[in-house]
């Protein structure tokens, strides 16, 4: 039987230079933490690509040209009660205007 866990996923899309620094941030504020471990994650690299529009201030390009970055996506988990002050400490260090962070529910097996 499937029930409904009591922690979500956190997937953050950062530049390379800045990987370290959000898992530091992640760990110090609760996340990845799974039975008697802490500050737990896996990540991957990817491109990423966008193309800043008037009124951005990007810190990676410029407004009007297409971007191209290497990023990490950094993966772990979360208690649910932790979330908010997790993803405030996340977008406080992380460098992009509007950072790629997804939540994702997670099932557990009873």
């Amino acid at each position: 039987m499937l029930k409904e866990s009591d922690y979500v996923k956190i997937r953050i899309a950062v530049p390379l230079s800045h990987a370290d620094i959000i898992r530091e941030v992640l760990g110090k504020n609760g996340a990845g933490v799974q039975g008697n471990y802490e500050y737990c994650s896996g990540s991957y690299r990817q491109t990423g690509r966008f193309r800043p529009k008037a009124g951005a201030c990007p810190s990676i390009g410029k407004v009007g040209n297409i971007e191209t970055v290497t990023e990490e996506v950094i993966e772990t988990i979360c208690r649910k009660d932790k979330i908010k002050q997790v993803i405030a400490a996340v977008i406080k260090v992380h460098p992009y205007e509007e950072p790629a962070i997804d939540i994702i529910p997670r099932l557990e097996i009873e």
